[in-house]
């Protein structure tokens, strides 16, 4: 057959591989490892579910082997093996690979973009990082063919078919010169035990021992030995584990050699019978805030694999957590179509949101820990509050916001324990960032409140639906319910001075209600009839929703300069002098102007007036 060409994506990663990650050259045998373990867990599914698959003789194994005088090692599975569709899928182009995806989120540091690897699922191609050749040669099972994929990794692979008798896959490396010293059987060892020590299917190191006798010639002997624990740790008694073991197994199912935030693990015995482990990563998954996040969650039946592509094992908002679920109670030949309608499932998911929001409570009793937690997880997590209802208290008391008052993130909790008497609501702002809500003039008005303020972009969908917090209503500063707080006498005599300045503000395009005020120093800010978010309204528009302008409660200051002295002007100038105003304090709200060449006009033609 004649020679095929990587995908693009896919030569600039062999370049990289063999030019910029050789820093932890050593990833490889882990990779491979992972892949085999794989391979074994799909066919180990099928000969338990699958009636053509049944009468299989199957003993799960990986073997790794190493002859020294070649410079080669070899990796070796009796699992599902591949045919040729698959070895173009898996091993030829972009399909399979998420290789744009690893692309993307290089960092150039080359530590952690080599742990990257594994996550992005492109980690096979790290064998180039050691191997000058690679041939892999395998067999589906029942299948009658065998097929030879071969690639010196410089751009071309070739697919041929071959002999195999037996079915799985076997890889063979020809190591680069620089490269030998992972022909040992201590620096194998050692790396299997450092990253697969507990893959669940048994890891078999094949090696040569020299035997000597005084005065005879060197005997060798073939040895072949366990390596790894080759236990599902998850069905371990906690008893019997240590944190080290619990660290070791998160970087075999996550590829991340960071040690966790945090882990939980549960033996459920009873009504329902299941074990879960989950843990909640240092450092986010790459495609955590992408809409088709991969999840994280393997699902087990019996310890026998079914599924790591199952969104529906935890809500989305948990999408950060890693973790496996073992059920007893399911069958082994459960479906997608049946998994998303099954009761014991549901029941078990929702026990297990219960076991990872305590996990999370926990982390909240140490503030360093938490602040770093909600630093990392706390956009994602928000999404629970219009989601999961039926944990909506338990996430209140995870929310954390910044107070105005005391310049750093508080709980709603905090806050309440601070409600100034007679105050009947805890007051709080949405904007873009923290900068731009800062700069908004309607936080004058709340001098003598605490302001929450918050800047995620999920706040706007999150926060004013809440609607209160231990009987403590939720007050957006900008509506017109919680200005109604603020006391603002203004007496008949001074409204009637101004009576003019009003009328100019209401004959304004967007412009709802005019109110007097002493409580700002700025010459006017804006608020709303309801609690309405612009941020929001903008990103609607942005979406390609059909978003009507909302129109806008105006509070003037009476004491500004500035207004005293537009208040005796012309109508004609006093009206663009209250456009100019208007248009600025939006602005200033983080809103973009419809007209924006008409603001930009009557500003230009206030300062020639003014030059004049």
């Amino acid at each position: 057959m004649a020679k095929k060409a990587f995908q693009t994506e896919i030569k600039q990663l062999l370049d990289l591989m063999i030019h910029s990650l050789y820093s932890n050259k050593e990833i490889f045998l882990r990779e491979l490892i992972s892949n085999a373990s794989d391979a074994l867990d799909k066919l180990n599914h099928l000969t338990l579910s699958d009636d053509a698959y049944k009468t299989m003789e199957f003993k799960p194994k990986i073997t790794v082997s190493f002859d020294s005088d070649k410079k080669i090692i070899t990796i070796s599975d009796n699992g599902i093996g591949m045919n040729e569709e698959d070895l173009n899928n898996h091993l030829g182009t972009i399909a399979k690979s998420g290789t744009k995806s690893f692309l993307q989120s290089l960092t150039g540091d080359k530590k952690k973009d080599s742990n990257l690897i594994g996550q992005f699922g492109v980690g096979f191609y790290s064998v180039f990082m050691v191997a000058q050749k690679v041939i892999v040669n395998t067999k589906k099972a029942l299948d009658s063919k065998g097929w030879t994929w071969i690639s010196s990794g410089n751009g071309e692979y070739e697919i041929l078919e071959s002999k195999k008798d037996s079915y799985g896959t076997e890889i063979t490396l020809y190591l680069k010169d620089d490269a030998k010293d992972f022909l040992s059987k201590w620096k194998l060892e050692d790396i299997i035990k450092r990253y697969s020590n507990h893959i669940q299917f048994p890891i078999f190191l094949q090696y040569v021992e020299e035997k000597k006798e005084e005065g005879k010639d060197a005997i060798k002997e073939n040895k072949e030995e366990q390596v790894n624990n080759a236990k599902a740790l998850w069905t371990l008694p906690k008893s019997e584990l240590k944190k080290e073991d619990y660290e070791e197994f998160f970087s075999t199912i996550s590829y991340d050699r960071e040690k966790p935030m945090s882990y939980i693990h549960t033996l459920a015995e009873g009504k329902l019978q299941y074990k879960s482990l989950f843990y909640i990563p240092s450092t986010p998954p790459f495609d955590m805030t992408r809409i088709d996040y991969k999840s994280h969650v393997k699902l087990y039946v019996k310890r026998v694999f079914i599924t790591d592509d199952d969104k529906e094992l935890l809500p989305s908002y948990l999408r950060f957590v890693h973790g496996i679920i073992d059920s007893d109670d399911l069958p082994l030949n459960v479906s997608r179509e049946i998994l998303q309608e099954n009761t014991i499932l549901e029941q078990i998911k929702s026990a297990s949101v219960k076991k990872i929001l305590s996990m999370i409570e926990t982390l909240t009793k140490d503030e360093k820990k938490y602040e770093d937690f909600y630093n990392k997880y706390g956009k994602v997590l928000k999404e629970g509050l219009y989601s999961d209802y039926a944990n909506k208290d338990k996430l209140l008391n995870f929310v954390r916001a910044y107070s105005y008052k005391n310049e750093k993130n508080i709980s709603l909790k905090d806050y309440k324990e601070n409600l100034k008497d007679g105050q009947k609501g805890i007051f709080y702002i949405i904007g873009k960032d923290l900068d731009s809500i800062k700069n908004n003039p309607i936080l004058e008005k709340f001098k003598d409140y605490d302001v929450l303020l918050f800047a995620d972009e999920v706040d706007n969908f999150v926060i004013p639906n809440i609607g209160e917090y231990e009987g403590i209503k939720l007050l957006d500063i900008t509506s017109k319910e919680a200005n109604s707080e603020i006391q603002n006498e203004i007496s008949e005599e001074v409204k009637k001075k101004f009576e003019s300045l009003v009328e100019s503000f209401k004959g304004l395009d967007g412009v709802n209600e005019v109110n007097l005020t002493q409580s700002i120093s700025s010459p006017l800010a804006l608020t709303d009839e309801n609690s309405h978010n612009n941020y929001m309204e903008q990103i609607m528009r942005q979406m390609g929703q059909n978003m009507p302008e909302s129109k806008k409660n105006v509070e003037i200051n009476i004491d500004h300069e500035l207004i005293q002295k537009i208040n005796i002007m012309e109508k004609d100038l006093r009206d663009k002098y209250c456009l100019v105003l208007f248009n600025g304090a939006k602005i200033l709200e983080g809103q973009s102007l419809k007209d924006s060449k008409g603001y930009v006009d009557s500003v230009n033609e206030l300062l020639l007036k003014n030059l004049a």
